[in-house]
């Protein structure tokens, strides 16, 4: 499958990041067009191209637009750029050579949303990506993209960068929200949902880099002609970070629809030679593990989750059989237990306690009935949360164990008889020294 680029297209041009060489190719020509248009039609147009969240939701922009209440309250607009997913680096290639695009995305939606205030929320460790945005906002504003009556039309919106401090659940949209109004990165209880009350309690749109820097394109091409790109309910062009065990690493524009094969044996070149998939997580470290027989699957929303997993950010990290899944699943398993903000007991303790016990079968002190507990905890946790972040770790474990259960159980046979004192501390301690009769 032939793939159109849009996002990606000439994204190596020298100088795309400044303001001159992207109003050249065209910058700013969608934002001019769609204030010449009703904010409803705007909102009308993002509705019919389909485009679907490209943060992890995959819930529709145009719709989620639509929410938004009516009336002269303050509005804002949310780009949620805290891009903290393990196996996710797409939003900063986007953010550090064409932050323009996402500029225009913002204003875009600001205006089909009435909203006159604009935030990006930037991951604290894209420090550069930050400084790039900063430099775009400042020509932005200078060019009168930005500011009081834009290009003459009435509407004005404002803008900020904001730099966060490294916290993986400011990336979910409620803890980011209270990070950006200066308290700690804590989910909150939903509803009210953020369309309704969001920042400082006022309606605001809270869209990922990617799916605002779509927005200048639908409304150049018409949505109509977006939604004929991609596969049914999955419409378009998607960005796909790729990494892992794979020879070509990196983000690719692909269509929606395209075989996972294609990609990851395609255009990632593959796993190294003499080695063969293992499994593979489509949607980034929070779904649900697939396994080679599942490459042969369209890469869209709905054929992920009917298998079980999700498209997720578009992360797809690839192992192959050099790795013991049980390696990566304690990986896993600590990197959400250090980013779990402890708000709700069952990501606080179930996320310590997965890892406890991941800890007993590397150390060889766990039995079969240990696999049967720690499939327990993941259920308990999943849908018992305030947010996601406890899913994110249940679901690839869950599957993990189901479909990796005999490993797991040799693992436990094959750590015992390293380890037969049985100490969950003794992974690399030596045995204790038997002194011979005299």
């Amino acid at each position: 499958m032939s793939t159109p680029h849009l996002l990606f297209k000439d994204i190596d041009e020298p100088g795309l990041d400044t303001l001159d060489v992207y109003v050249k190719r065209g910058g700013y020509d969608n934002l001019k067009k769609a204030l010449t248009m009703p904010p409803e039609a705007v909102v009308e147009e993002l509705k019919a191209s389909g485009i679907r969240g490209r943060g992890g939701a995959g819930f529709q922009m145009g719709t989620k637009l639509s929410f938004l209440p009516k009336g002269t309250m303050d509005k804002y607009v949310v780009c949620n750029a805290d891009e903290s997913e393990p196996g996710t680096f797409k939003d900063r290639e986007l953010m550090q050579k064409i932050p323009h695009l996402l500029i225009e995305g913002i204003l875009i939606a600001g205006y089909a949303a009435q909203a006159t205030k604009s935030f990006i929320f930037i991951r604290g460790e894209y420090d550069q990506q930050a400084s790039i945005l900063e430099a775009a906002v400042a020509e932005a504003k200078a060019a009168g993209y930005i500011g009081e009556n834009i290009l003459g039309s009435g509407h004005s919106q404002d803008m900020w960068v904001h730099r966060g401090a490294g916290a993986y659940i400011c990336g979910e949209e409620t803890g980011l929200l209270d990070s950006l109004e200066g308290r700690r990165g804590n989910p909150r209880l939903k509803p009210p949902f953020p369309a309704n009350q969001g920042l400082y309690q006022g309606p605001t749109l809270i869209n990922n880099v990617e799916t605002l820097s779509t927005a200048p394109l639908i409304i150049g091409m018409g949505g109509a002609e977006y939604a004929k790109l991609g596969a049914e309910n999955s419409t378009g062009t998607k960005l796909v970070s790729v990494s892992g065990n794979v020879k070509n690493p990196g983000n690719f524009e692909i269509e929606l629809g395209m075989k996972s094969r294609d990609i990851i044996e395609g255009l990632a070149g593959g796993v190294p030679d003499g080695r063969q998939v293992k499994f593979w997580f489509p949607g980034g470290s929070s779904s649900p593990v697939l396994l080679p027989e599942d490459l042969d699957l369209t890469y869209d929303f709905d054929t992920m989750a009917k298998a079980g997993s999700m498209l997720g950010s578009g992360a797809i990290i690839v192992v192959d059989d050099s790795n013991k899944v049980v390696d990566v699943a304690l990986k896993l398993a600590k990197f959400y237990k250090h980013e779990s903000c402890g708000k709700c007991s069952p990501c606080r303790e179930g996320t310590n306690w997965t890892v406890k016990m991941l800890q007993r079968i590397d150390a060889g002190v766990a039995t079969p009935m240990d696999l049967d507990i720690l499939a327990s905890v993941q259920d308990q946790i999943m849908g018992n949360c305030l947010c996601v972040l406890g899913d994110a770790m249940a679901m690839p474990l869950s599957s993990m164990v189901k479909k990796f259960r005999e490993e797991f159980e040799e693992h436990i046979e094959l750590a015992r008889a390293r380890n037969p004192y049985g100490d969950e501390d003794a992974g690399q301690a030596e045995p204790p020294i038997e002194i011979a009769a005299a």
